[in-house]
């Protein structure tokens, strides 16, 4: 039901092209969205929005109001709900004609529901994730010619209180979750299927960014690219233990170790606290 091609989503959102049982309903609504305005002008190449989400519709309208100056017709934005009960869904309905699609259906998850949203992306799309309460700031005005080129561009992502995330690639990206989705687009013919284990419920986009880097995807830092990141987050607080496991699955025990140690020298140790990507 998620691999519909894109150009064949012709209908408008006034409801549903499917519909699951009545004991699990699923509804998917589809549309080619237009905004008048565009900010990006290229041919070909896209940037797809998506932002996974439940039970979350204060925040939701933040993220929604923060992408719909982007929209044109080579950006588009996509929503899955996990299947509110809080008005969530009354919040997509009022802004269904900026949405290219929405779905609506218990998941297992936010990186199932994330999954989802891959799979639904424009084969030809730069795939960027904003959750609930993010907020999309910037992008580049222009693109790699080729999305098949083997890059992802990253950019900075701003915090609460002032603060921001530095982002970086490279050595750190085997130590730590040095890359933030809030400022991340990824190809998607990268990966065409679906990329996020659920095996890893607080990281596995630090999972996939990972074996990116494994199969020599270059991560190139884009200035024009920049999103924030809304408080209360899935990993506001460090889980070392799923950080472990997956840097050992991708790298090593060694990689593994050197992580954790960093990161408990950096609790003992002030004058390593400089070293932090967060300012």
């Amino acid at each position: 039901m998620y691999n519909a091609p894109w150009s064949d989503i012709h209908k408008a959102a006034d409801g549903p092209l499917a519909a699951g049982e009545d004991d699990c309903q699923t509804f998917v609504y589809l549309q080619v969205c237009k905004p008048s305005f565009c900010r990006i002008t290229m041919s070909a190449i896209n940037i797809t929005i998506i932002t996974a989400v439940k039970n979350a519709a204060n925040a939701l309208s933040e993220t929604i109001e923060s992408v719909i100056p982007f929209l044109s017709e080579h950006v588009y934005y996509i929503i899955v709900d996990g299947g509110s009960e809080d008005g969530t869904i009354d919040v997509i309905k009022q802004h269904k004609q900026q949405l290219n699609a929405w779905v609506t259906e218990p998941d297992k998850g936010v990186y199932d529901a994330m999954n989802k949203g891959w799979a639904l992306a424009d084969l030809n799309s730069w795939i960027l994730f904003l959750g609930a309460g993010d907020r999309l700031l910037a992008l580049p005005d222009e693109l790699p010619a080729d999305c098949h080129e083997k890059m992802v561009l990253y950019g900075n992502v701003k915090l609460s209180e002032g603060r921001r995330f530095r982002a970086r690639s490279g050595f750190w990206l085997r130590l730590y979750n040095s890359l933030h989705h809030q400022a991340l687009l990824v190809p998607k013919v990268l990966h065409l299927e679906p990329p996020f284990s659920l095996d890893y419920p607080l990281y596995a986009d630090f999972d996939f960014n990972q074996r990116l880097a494994r199969m020599g995807v270059r991560f190139k830092f884009c200035k024009e690219l920049s999103g924030y990141s809304g408080p209360g987050g899935l990993t506001q607080v460090t889980h070392l233990d799923e950080l472990r496991r997956i840097i050992r699955k991708n790298y090593g025990a060694i990689w593994s170790m050197l992580s954790i140690a960093g990161f408990k020298l950096a609790l003992l140790v002030p004058l390593l606290q400089r070293f932090r990507p967060i300012n």
